[in-house]
Order: C-alpha cells, then sequence, then structure tokens
C-alpha cells in the first residue's frame, strides 16, 4: 500500500471527501470515496517546511478548512485580508502593484488540529496555521506551479481552485506530507 492509498481508508460517514498535499511533489490530491481522486499542481512555500509564526513556510500535518472565502466572486478576483477588494487581477493591474503576494479567486483557510505542531504554540514560540494566515488559493496563471515559490501558502491555478472549491466544505481534512 502507498502512502496515498493509506489516506483513502480514513473515510468515514462523516465526510466522503479528503485532501493531501505533499510538498516534495508539489501536488494536491483530492480524494471522494467511491469517486476516485483528482490531483492537481500547486506551489508550496519557498522558504520549505515549517510551521513558525513569521518563518514564510508550509505547515505539516493534520489541518482542516476552517473557512471557505470568495463564493460568488468571479474568477482571478483580488483578495486583501480575506476580503474582495473589487479588482479583477489581469497582467496589468500586476505590473502596477509587482510587490503584491497575489491571493485570487477563492481561499479554504486552513486550521491545524495538532497542538504544538501546527496548532497554538511550542517552545520556540508560535505554530498556529489558522493564526498565520495558511490559505489554498488562487494565485496568477504567469506564475510557476510545481516549484515551491509561496510565502508559506498553497498556491492553485484559478480554474483549479474553483473546481476544488466546489468539492470541499468547510470541516474538509486537508493533511500536508513532506512526501
Amino acid at each position: 500500500m502507498t502512502n496515498n492509498e493509506s489516506f483513502t481508508e480514513e473515510f468515514n460517514e462523516n465526510s466522503d471527501v479528503r485532501l493531501v498535499i505533499n510538498i516534495a511533489q508539489q501536488t494536491l490530491t483530492l480524494y471522494k470515496y467511491d469517486k476516485g481522486m483528482t490531483q492537481y499542481t500547486v506551489s508550496t512555500a519557498k522558504n520549505g517546511i515549517g510551521s513558525q509564526q513569521d518563518s514564510g513556510c508550509t505547515p505539516l500535518g493534520k489541518h482542516i478548512i476552517a473557512a471557505k472565502i470568495g463564493g460568488n466572486e468571479p474568477m482571478n478576483a483580488v483578495f486583501v485580508g480575506r476580503k474582495p477588494t473589487g479588482e479583477v487581477y489581469s497582467a496589468e493591474l500586476g505590473k502596477l502593484y509587482p510587490e503584491r503576494d497575489w491571493i485570487l479567486s477563492r481561499i479554504l483557510w486552513l486550521r491545524g488540529l495538532e497542538e504544538g505542531l501546527n496548532k497554538g504554540s511550542n517552545v520556540h514560540g508560535g505554530c498556529d496555521t489558522y493564526q498565520r494566515y495558511i490559505y489554498i488559493h488562487g494565485t496568477p496563471d504567469s506564475e510557476p506551479m510545481g516549484e515551491p515559490l509561496s510565502h508559506g501558502c498553497i498556491r492553485m491555478r484559478n480554474e483549479d481552485i474553483l473546481e476544488l472549491f466546489e468539492q470541499v466544505t468547510e470541516g474538509t481534512t486537508v493533511t500536508i506530507i513532506a512526501r
């Protein structure tokens, strides 16, 4: 049995959907009980794996989707502080604000479930995924996928995040693994 196959055994009567993010492969896999799987290419943190506050790293472990944001917004809608700005991303807008870390289309805000790993704090300080504002979100289509370039979040193509957003609910399990 492979590592990914073991996640299909975690389904129960409360949820028929699970997400697994594999940092080494730069993939997000959507498992749907009795319906197979769908795999997306993503981009995780340029700074690697980690959970400490201000590290710019992607945290490992078990999470849930704490909030789904932007369901009524158009594709490429721009978010700042989880609020739509009214802007729709374009290459021209990107050139006007090259310093911005673009959060587009939809946001799936993650909450860690493992105290001291991705929830609360540990001997090094804060390590809380939710308080670090770690999301799965859309990014400009000009940004590369399949290589770690984010500031800690999991970036996806806009069409992919729209598709994924419709297939998950708040409370969906998200497991982030190193390989």
